[in-house]
């Protein structure tokens, strides 16, 4: 295959791959006749899986290392200003619940 074929087929399947999160709506399915809320199950569609799992989580694993970097960069800093907390959730914390405790697929944690 041609150098060009080959550069043209892999941008395609990364340009497609990319837009998999940006279609995943999620899906509600009933789990009983009774439309009880009590018992709607969230259940998104297999592509924002996929999507999620190969794109997303890969990043906020990066952006969470990167934040905890940042974290101690700042330490001493939000120590003096008394915001220690407030820095750790925001750059550590966050992110960190996004990629490890968010269901597969979802947009919020559960």
């Amino acid at each position: 295959m041609s150098p060009f074929r080959t550069t043209a087929l892999v941008l395609a399947l990364t340009t497609g791959l990319s837009a998999l999160p940006a279609q995943g709506a999620q899906e509600v399915v009933q789990s009983n006749n009774s439309g009880d809320p009590t018992y709607t199950v969230n259940a998104p569609p297999a592509y924002s899986m996929i999507g999620d799992l190969l794109i997303a989580r890969p990043f906020l694993i990066v952006g969470t290392a990167i934040g905890a970097a940042a974290f101690v960069v700042s330490l001493p800093f939000t120590a003096l200003g008394g915001n220690v907390k407030e820095a750790g959730d925001a750059l550590v914390l966050a992110p960190g619940r996004e990629a490890f405790v968010r269901c597969l697929g979802c947009s919020s944690p559960r």
